[in-house]
């Protein structure tokens, strides 16, 4: 055999050799890495909203939140997503206040579920870890007290405490960590593990269904104020689809009942100075012994008004006056003959 061809097969038969030996390392995302646009304004709270059923087997769910972008914050709808691989869990994305800024530290998938911030995102991520459902013999089972099992059959139930409280801080819609109001949950153990381990990014279905949502605008917190109209999607990207659901607004406050009408209550009387003798005046404390009672200010007088004058009467005439004076004295005359008559008869009984 020719000597030159002798040495090509042994440096192929080397070159083969040496990429059997190769390994492929999983790509390590660091969750802890923030965002390049740290923002000054807190995102809103979380949105109250119920999670569709899960569109099949296999398909695990990932809370919304809420993104970022030109024209402020938009809500990325929560949605049910294929995982990369058997055996992955979501860990959620979260907002960070930490140096005076708000930073997003993105999600990712792994064996087990990492910090994301203490956030209450629902669904099964109370702040910590997941109770949504659980890897069982390369098989996905879904926790019925939380999920809505109408087109799954590999369930088991758990009752899930929505009011968690996290190293004594409780848990509530709030959608950051750290910072005014934010919630204060420090890692464990077991997320500290979580989070050096290796990790896998988001699917392409998941940046596809980030991007759509940055795209529409009744997303826009500025416009929706909080209260998405698609709060959470069947499947990635799915906006229209008829099982989307919308947030829940808050019911109105209660109205005050109107003030009744009560009676006014009748002045008290007003003393007079003698009665006032012994009493403070404006504070209504008797006086103490050997204490001078103080001067009363006596009241400045009403102006009196004049008195008016009865309006003249109108003058009679002469003749009349001589009328009515005559027809006074016949009625005098008469009574005086009845009295005496009465007075005859009286004496003749």
């Amino acid at each position: 055999m020719n000597p030159l061809t002798v040495a090509r097969i042994l440096i192929c038969t080397v070159a083969i050799a040496a990429l059997a030996a190769c390994t492929v390392e999983p790509v390590v995302y660091a969750p802890a890495a923030p965002a390049a646009v740290a923002l000054t304004v807190a995102p809103p709270p979380l949105p109250v909203y119920e999670l569709p059923p899960p569109p099949g087997e296999g398909f695990l769910w990932t809370p919304g939140y809420w993104g970022n972008g030109p024209g402020g914050y938009f809500w990325v709808p929560g949605t049910w997503v294929e995982p990369p691989r058997v055996g992955l869990l979501w860990t959620p994305g979260y907002w960070a206040f930490a140096a005076g800024a708000f930073s997003f530290r993105e999600g990712y998938w792994g064996p087990r579920v990492g910090y994301y911030g203490g956030v209450n995102y629902g669904g099964g991520y109370g702040g910590l870890g997941f109770a949504g459902g659980r890897w069982v013999n390369n098989s996905f089972q879904y926790n019925a007290a939380v999920v809505n099992v109408t087109n799954v059959h590999n369930v088991y139930r758990e009752p899930v405490v929505n009011n968690v409280t996290i190293n004594n801080t409780t848990v509530n819609n709030v959608s950051y960590s750290g910072g005014p109001g934010g919630a204060r949950a420090q890692p464990t153990s077991l997320e500290q593990m979580a989070g050096q381990a290796p990790h896998v990014p988001a699917t392409p279905q998941q940046v596809r269904h980030q991007q759509d949502a940055s795209a529409n605008p009744v997303l826009l917190a500025s416009r929706n104020q909080g209260h998405p109209p698609i709060a959470a999607t069947p499947r990635p990207s799915a906006f229209t689809a008829p099982q989307v659901t919308a947030a829940r607004r808050p019911p109105p406050a209660p109205q005050p009942p109107p003030p009744i009408a009560r009676p006014a209550a009748p002045a008290p009387p007003s003393m007079a100075p003698a009665a006032r003798e012994g009493v403070r005046e404006g504070a209504g404390a008797p006086l103490r012994p050997n204490e001078a009672a103080p001067a009363v200010r006596a009241a400045p007088a009403a102006p009196v008004q004049p008195a008016q004058k009865p309006p003249p009467k109108p003058p009679q005439n002469a003749q009349a006056q001589a009328d009515q004076k005559a027809k006074q004295a016949a009625q005098a005359k008469a009574n005086k003959e009845k009295a005496e008559k009465d007075k005859q008869e009286r004496e003749r009984q």
